[in-house]
C-alpha cells in the first residue's frame, strides 16, 4: 500500500468510526475501489488495526469520565454505601454490555471474515439499519422526559451490546448506529445515547484491534506493511479526536435524520455499481 492510500484511508476511518454510517463499510468500498482484496487476511486485519487510532482518540478524549467511572466501580467492589453511586453500575453496564461483542467476535470469526465481507451485505445493511435508525430517532423524539446517564441500568447496557454485537456480522450496520439506535429505543436522550456508544465501544475496540495487531502481524507486513498501517493509524487518531468533539456538539442540537439520509444514499450508489458491476461483490 502506497502511503497516499494510508492516509485516504486513515482519514476515512477518523471521520467514521463514531458516526452511525459504519466504518468498516467505508473502508471496504474505499479500499475495494482502490483496488484491494478486502477478503484476504492482511486487508482485514489492517482495517480493525487502524481502528485503535480512533479509539486511543475516545479514551484521550473521555479520559476524565473513564477514570470517574473506574474509580466509582473500585469502591463500590470494596463499600455498600458506594454501590449507590451510578457510576457504579455504568462500570458494570460497560462490562456486562462488552461480552455480547466479545461471544460474536470469537463464536463466528471464519464467518465474519469470510463471506458476510460481500459488498452486497454492506449495502443491504446501509440501507435496511437505515430505517432502525429512524425508528430509534422518533421513539426518542416522542419521550417526554428523556432518560439521561444516571438513568443507565446493567440491563440498559447488555441490550446496547447485544445491539453492538451486530456491527461485526453485518457490516454496512455500524457499531455506533447499532448502540446509538438501542440507546433511543431505550429512552435515552441522543446525547447520552451517543457517549454511551463511545462508552461501549472503547472495550470492544481496543480488544479487536489488538487481537489483530498481535495474531496477524505477518499478514498485514504482507499484504499492507507496517509503514502504512502506522501511517493510516495516526491519521486516524488525528481526525477521529475532531470527529468525536463535532458529533457531540451535533447531537445535541439536531436528529440523526442527515446521517439516515446519507447512509440511505450510499446503499443505493453501492447497490446500483454492483447490480451495474462496476465493482464486483
Amino acid at each position: 500500500m502506497n502511503w497516499l492510500h494510508a492516509i485516504l484511508l486513515g482519514i476515512i476511518e477518523g471521520i467514521t468510526e463514531f458516526l452511525p454510517v459504519s466504518s468498516t463499510g467505508h473502508l471496504n468500498i474505499v479500499e475495494k475501489l482502490l483496488g484491494y482484496d478486502i477478503d484476504s487476511r492482511g486487508m482485514t486485519a489492517f482495517t480493525a488495526v487502524i481502528q485503535v487510532g480512533a479509539i486511543i482518540a475516545a479514551i484521550l478524549y473521555f479520559w476524565k469520565d473513564i477514570v470517574r467511572i473506574a474509580v466509582a466501580w473500585v469502591r463500590g467492589l470494596l463499600s455498600a454505601e458506594a454501590r449507590t453511586d451510578p457510576d457504579y453500575t455504568l462500570g458494570w453496564g460497560v462490562i456486562v454490555g462488552s461480552i455480547p461483542v466479545a461471544v460474536v467476535g470469537l463464536a463466528f470469526k471464519d464467518l465474519i471474515e469470510g463471506p458476510l465481507r460481500s459488498m452486497w451485505v454492506i449495502a443491504i445493511a446501509l440501507l435496511v439499519w437505515s430505517f432502525a435508525m429512524w425508528a430509534a430517532d422518533r421513539i426518542q423524539a416522542n419521550q417526554i422526559v428523556p432518560k439521561e446517564m444516571h438513568h443507565v441500568s446493567v440491563l440498559d447496557a447488555l441490550i446496547i451490546g447485544v445491539f453492538q454485537a451486530l456491527a461485526p456480522l453485518f457490516p454496512g450496520v455500524s457499531r455506533s448506529g447499532a448502540t446509538i439506535s438501542a440507546g433511543l429505543m431505550l429512552g435515552f436522550d441522543r446525547v447520552t445515547a451517543t457517549r454511551l456508544s463511545f462508552f461501549m465501544g472503547i472495550p470492544a475496540l481496543v480488544a479487536a484491534g489488538g487481537l489483530e495487531a498481535v495474531g496477524s502481524a505477518g499478514d498485514i507486513s504482507e499484504a499492507v506493511g507496517w509503514g502504512p498501517t502506522i501511517i493510516a493509524t495516526v491519521v486516524s487518531f488525528v481526525v477521529a479526536y475532531a470527529s468525536i468533539a463535532w458529533l457531540l456538539r451535533f447531537v445535541s442540537k439536531n436528529s440523526f435524520t442527515s446521517f439516515i439520509v446519507y447512509r440511505i444514499i450510499v446503499g443505493l450508489v453501492l447497490v446500483g455499481l454492483l447490480a451495474g458491476g462496476v465493482v464486483s461483490a
